[in-house]
């Protein structure tokens, strides 16, 4: 059966033309130009900006370099007190807790515990929370345990030390800085400090008068 002239000419058009975003991405691939290319999903790789010392008539001094926002900080420099910020004094970890520790602190210091820390470290920080049990029983080889409170080497870690792991995370544990103040960083590491005397507290610990009545 012969094809009608019409239907054999619509089809030899339809497969020429299917050849020329063929021929036009060859084309692309092996030529140079100063022009971008076609960017169909652009992820922003093409970006509308100033370059430096270039003019922008947004604002009325027509510069598109802009003075810096008076009170910002450059990330990761520290601001104020650097034993309060960091932990450290100059490359040494400051021994005790560089604010005012009361019950209030304590409180929320335990409040903050429970949230962020128990889950690995348990309640009583014996390392043994309910996400160190489930590591535990799957055995899947890519866990580090949580360190104990109560270990010797824990207990004379300076304060200081402390705030920083919990501020930069180590190992398994992950940087809760940006998720804490450092305010209750540090209510945190009053709490541990709390859980650590509870559990290696001696008679010299009570109060003579109440240490008289237990007598």
């Amino acid at each position: 059966m012969k094809l009608p002239r019409w239907l054999l000419f619509t089809v030899v058009t339809l497969v020429v033309l299917s050849w020329v975003p063929l021929a036009l991405i060859m084309r692309a691939r092996v030529t140079t130009s100063a022009k971008p290319r076609i960017h169909v999903v652009p992820d922003m790789d093409n970006q509308p900006k100033y370059k430096t010392q270039t003019r922008n008539p947004l604002f009325a001094d027509l510069r598109a370099m802009r003075p810096s926002v008076e009170g910002a900080v450059a990330r990761g420099e520290v601001v104020g007190d650097q034993a309060v910020m960091t932990g450290k004094v100059g490359e040494s970890w400051v021994m005790e807790i560089p604010v005012p520790v009361d019950k209030n602190v304590l409180s929320r210091g335990r409040q903050r515990y429970n949230i962020y820390c128990s889950p690995c470290h348990g309640l009583a920080g014996y390392g043994d929370g309910m996400v160190a049990k489930r590591a535990d029983a799957l055995q899947e080889g890519t866990w580090t345990p949580p360190s104990s409170f109560h270990t010797d080497l824990i207990r004379q870690r300076e304060a200081g030390q402390i705030f920083n792991t919990i501020s930069n995370g180590i190992r398994n544990m992950p940087a809760y800085g940006p998720q804490i103040t450092v305010e209750d960083r540090w209510a945190i590491v009053a709490y541990v400090r709390a859980l650590q005397r509870s559990q290696n507290a001696t008679i010299d610990d009570v109060p003579e008068d109440i240490r008289a009545q237990l007598r």
